[in-house]
């Protein structure tokens, strides 16, 4: 049954349509965003995680950011079941996804990571390697590793940069660089943990330096029109209020240089995407950094969770969360894309759901849907 509530028809037209991304043209506006799953034994993602993704596509989602793959850096990451972006079997397996999702529509980029001070000491995939950042500072501010010396900053813009070219050698539409959530790149962004008084340290300008020197690597390796995305935000894993900029001037600051070095598109990650980053004016985070870069962005934050968005198909529930604030947003340019990250883990089909106005068949998230890969 085909619903015919106006704003499910409204979401089914405008979601729809197709955007490009430099040389990338995605075949709708419904991203998926990175999630971790931890279900890829020493880091190879198998034959479960190529129909995961894979499912997710035939279903109607336009472009996949895959969960986080640590880049070929010993201190890129703590777990032995997250997916790696290096090595033979590794790489073979993500190939396997990418024409898993090329043959059943859809685009997908890997999501290039490295966790830095987050990491702790002893735990897999090299239990040797330690905790390095900025300034060997932890989200808190305590101690836990060491700070990067130049050999180390070389090192892990190499890392990018071989992750992104074996990504376009092995069939993948663009990279996206993990730049959020208090992991290594927004431990440089921000000044809590970026307390360095070299180039790579101080004002904002000069903290975005090594996440504009790993765009630059990553660009000198990749085809002039393979998309390079960036994931940034302003809340942590452990400090949600915490804020890289207070005003669209100081957010500036920090994105044209990222820009200037090869960004293709923002993906700009906040927890709940109806909420206005700053005071004077209704657009979200995505939507001051398309208005300061003029490249594409990616918005994302609960779209779908709750049943007040669900209602919303059907003319019912909150315009605040309902899907018609997403809508009006969406139909005057404020961002370009909507990912989707919890609500696809619970139906694999909430792509096509949307697109074909089917609202009355979804439902809301629960917290089983994280303990499986389905």
């Amino acid at each position: 049954m085909t619903a015919t509530a106006p704003s499910a028809s409204r979401a089914a037209d405008l979601l729809s349509r197709p955007v490009a991304i430099n040389g990338l043209t995605v075949p709708n506006r419904i991203a998926m965003a990175p999630m971790t799953r931890m279900f890829s034994p020493g880091g190879v993602p198998g034959e479960d995680v190529r129909s995961y993704y894979g499912r997710r596509a035939a279903a109607g989602v336009g472009l996949i950011v895959t969960e986080g793959t640590y880049v070929g850096h010993d201190s890129a990451g703590q777990s032995d079941r997250v997916p790696r972006f290096h090595g033979e079997d590794q790489l073979a397996g993500w190939a396997k996804v990418a024409e898993a999702v090329h043959a059943a529509g859809g685009t997908i980029v890997p999501q290039l990571w490295h966790i830095g001070m987050v990491r702790k000491q002893g735990e897999p995939p090299f239990a040797d390697a330690p905790a390095v950042g900025p300034s060997g500072l932890r989200i808190d501010g305590t101690e836990g590793g060491r700070a990067m010396t130049r050999g180390d900053l070389d090192d892990v813009i190499g890392a990018f940069a071989d992750a992104a070219a074996a990504a376009e050698r092995i069939g993948f539409d663009g990279v996206e660089l993990h730049g959020a959530h208090g992991y290594l790149l927004d431990q440089f962004l921000w000044a809590g943990t970026n307390r360095r008084t070299d180039a790579y340290g101080g004002d904002p300008v000069a903290r975005t330096l090594f996440a504009a020197e790993i765009v630059e690597a990553v660009r000198e390796r990749v085809s002039p029109t393979f998309p390079v995305i960036f994931r940034y935000s302003q809340w942590k894993q452990e400090a949600y209020d915490a804020r890289l900029a207070e005003s669209p001037e100081e957010l500036d600051a920090i994105l044209a240089p990222l820009a200037a070095a090869g960004v293709d598109a923002f993906h700009a990650s906040t927890r709940r995407y109806w909420i206005p980053e700053f005071e004077g004016s209704d657009l979200n985070l995505a939507g001051w950094t398309k208005k300061l870069t003029g490249r594409p962005t990616i918005t994302v934050g609960s779209v779908g969770l709750d049943g007040d968005f669900i209602r919303g198909f059907a003319g019912e529930g909150s315009p605040v969360q309902g899907i018609d604030n997403l809508l009006d947003r969406l139909e005057r340019d404020e961002f370009d894309l909507v990912a989707v990250g919890r609500a696809l883990l619970q139906d694999p089909d909430w792509a096509v759901k949307v697109l074909q106005g089917r609202h009355e068949e979804l439902k809301p998230f629960e917290a089983s849907a994280l303990r499986t890969l389905s």
